[in-house]
C-alpha cells in the first residue's frame, strides 16, 4: 500500500495549502492508501481529521498522526508516537536533537531526519556542518534514528542520493515523501507498506524490525527554492534567524513542560543539553 510519509496541511502548517480533506482526496485519486501528517510542530491537521473527518468520509484511507518537529540544533525531525500517546512538548519547537530523541524513545516513537542533506538550518547534516560537526557526532546520532527520508520530492536527485546513501551506510529504513504544500505536489512521493499497516503502533513495530523499505517518487519542480534561485539564500539565513527567535520564545513553556516530564520520571537531561534547551 501507498503512503505519502510527509505531508503539510493548511489546518497544521502556517504555510501549507491544502486542507487535508481535500489533500486525503487527491491522494486517494492517485492511487495512495494513506498518509502521514507531519505538519510544521503542530497536530492539529491530524485533529481536524480526527474530529471531523474520521467517521464521516474517506472509508479505507489510513491516516496517520506524525509531527514535522523544528530542533534548535539539527533541522527537521519527523516523529511518530504510538497510539494514545499525547506530549505537549512536541508542539514545543526548539529542543536539542539528543533531548527529542530521548523523549521520543522514552513514550516508545520513532524518530528520524527530513531532507538530511538539503539546505542549511532545516536539515540534519547541513545544519550540523555548519555547527562543527565531528564525524564521531555523526555515528552517534545515526544509531539513535529509527529511519532517514530518503526520498523528497522537493529536493534534487543529488540531496536524495545522499540521504539513501546514509540510509544504508547505517542499516535504517527510508521513508518516501512529498513534503507537498501545495495541491500539484501531493503524490509525487510514496513509501510502500504492509496493506495491515493501520495505525501508528503498527508502523512503529514495522519499520523497528527492517532495515529497508521501498520507497521513491518523481522531483516536484515548482518549489519557492527552484523559482528563485540564488536569493533564496536570503530565505535560508532569514530562517535562521527566525527559528533562533521562535525557539527562544518558547523557552518558558519547553522548561514548563519539561520540569513535569521530569518530576514525574520520565526523563533525565544532561547538563549540556538543559542549556540549550533554556536558549
Amino acid at each position: 500500500m501507498k503512503f505519502d510519509m510527509h505531508c503539510h496541511t493548511k489546518e497544521g502548517s502556517l504555510d501549507g495549502k491544502v486542507e487535508i480533506d481535500d489533500y486525503i482526496q487527491r491522494l486517494k485519486s492517485k492511487g495512495y492508501g494513506g498518509m502521514l501528517v507531519s505538519d510544521h510542530n503542530s497536530y492539529d491537521g491530524y485533529r481536524q481529521w480526527r474530529d471531523a473527518l474520521k467517521n464521516k468520509k474517506h472509508e479505507g484511507f489510513v491516516v496517520l498522526k506524525g509531527i514535522e518537529y523544528d530542533t534548535i540544533d539539527c533541522g527537521h525531525m519527523l516523529v511518530i508516537m504510538p497510539n494514545g500517546v499525547k506530549l505537549k512538548i512536541l508542539e514545543i519547537r526548539g529542543l536539542p536533537v539528543r533531548v527529542l530523541i530521548h523523549i521520543v524513545h522514552r513514550y516508545g516513537g520513532i524518530v528520524g531526519p527530513a531532507h538530511p542533506f538539503g539546505v542549511r538550518y532545516v536539515s540534519f547534516v547541513e545544519t550540523r556542518m555548519r555547527m562543527g560537526f565531528r564525524k564521531a557526532q555523526l555515528d552517534s546520532l545515526m544509531k539513535e534514528f529509527d529511519f532517514v527520508e530518503i526520498f523528497n520530492a522537493c529536493e534534487s536527485m543529488e540531496v536524495n542520493g545522499r540521504a539513501a546513501l546514509l540510509a544504508a551506510k547505517y542499516n535504517k529504513p527510508g521513508f518516501g515523501g512529498s513534503d507537498a504544500h501545495k495541491i500539484d505536489c501531493i503524490g509525487t512521493a510514496y513509501t510502500e507498506l504492509p496493506d495491515d499497516i493501520d495505525s501508528e503502533t503498527a508502523l512503529i513495530e514495522y519499520v523497528k524490525s527492517v532495515d529497508y523499505i521501498q520507497c521513491g517518487g518523481t522531483l516536484y519542480h515548482k518549489t519557492t527554492k527552484e523559482k528563485m534561485g540564488r536569493p533564496y539564500q536570503l530565505l535560508v539565513q532569514g530562517f535562521y534567524f527566525y527559528n533562533k527567535f521562535a525557539g527562544w520564545t518558547k523557552v518558558t513553556k519547553r522548561k514548563k513542560e519539561l520540569r513535569r516530564l521530569r518530576k514525574g520520571g520520565y526523563i533525565e537531561i544532561k547538563n549540556s543539553e538543559e542549556q540549550k534547551v533554556n536558549g
